[in-house]
């Protein structure tokens, strides 16, 4: 990867290099197809056969395999628990996933995610010990609607839901101007993290960056304020 996007943020642990994804469907071969293509080994499981025999026939992971992963004795027998991250990506059966969830955590896996298809199910991930809930159709939504407000934004990184990271088009007003010239700290409450030169990112620009139209900036701050730039 390089930093020629801020979808760099996104990985769900850096420096892991071992993921097992438990369900196949929608969400669970995006996940698994993704790092797959990353180079990172992924072992991919449903209990669905058909599901399986389609993950390996379109190579979107290094292993897939058919096992009830309510049973701890499946997954230990799989070598699930050995894993640095475990992906349970079974949304709408919440029983299954949620037994799925407590057999990865009481297996010993460090770094348990998890999807959920209600704020209820949720609550009941987390109670069993999971160690990050996700909603990838409401973050969809989420992410949508920024898009279409912000067009100019053409990365989005939430920090926490008050601050975030963006990758902008550098706007018009700032074209010819350095870092320093914009006062954006001042200005507008923001930083900025990178800026584009030459196909690649120069991270912590200087003062004296100048700055040009055609090129992206990242910066960070709150959201207020960096729905304040001129984008």
């Amino acid at each position: 990867m390089n930093l020629s996007s801020l979808k760099f943020f996104r990985n769900l642990i850096k420096d892991n290099h071992q993921f097992a994804v438990i369900g196949l469907g929608r969400f669970g071969r995006s996940v698994s197809s993704t790092l797959h293509k990353l180079g990172y080994q992924v072992i991919a499981t449903d209990i669905d056969e058909k599901l399986v025999s389609n993950a390996l026939a379109e190579n979107i992971a290094g292993h897939a395999l058919q096992l009830d992963s309510t049973q701890p004795v499946a997954l230990k027998e799989a070598g699930i628990f050995e894993f640095d991250t475990v992906i349970v990506a079974i949304g709408n059966y919440i029983q299954e996933s949620i037994i799925t969830t407590l057999n990865v955590k009481e297996g010993g896996v460090p770094n348990v995610v998890a999807k959920a298809s209600s704020e209820v199910h949720c609550k009941l991930l987390r109670k069993v010990g999971a160690d990050r809930v996700v909603f990838p159709e409401y973050e969809a939504g989420c992410a949508l609607a920024k898009s279409l407000t912000k067009p100019s934004i053409l990365e989005r990184f939430d920090l926490d839901p008050d601050n975030c990271i963006v990758e902008v088009m550098v706007p018009e007003e700032f074209h010819g101007k350095t870092i320093a010239e914009l006062q954006l700290r001042n200005r507008f409450g923001v930083n900025v993290l990178a800026v584009s030169e030459g196909g690649k990112f120069v991270i912590n620009p200087e003062p004296t960056k100048r700055l040009q139209n055609g090129s992206i900036m990242a910066v960070i701050g709150n959201n207020k304020d960096i729905n304040r730039l001129p984008i």
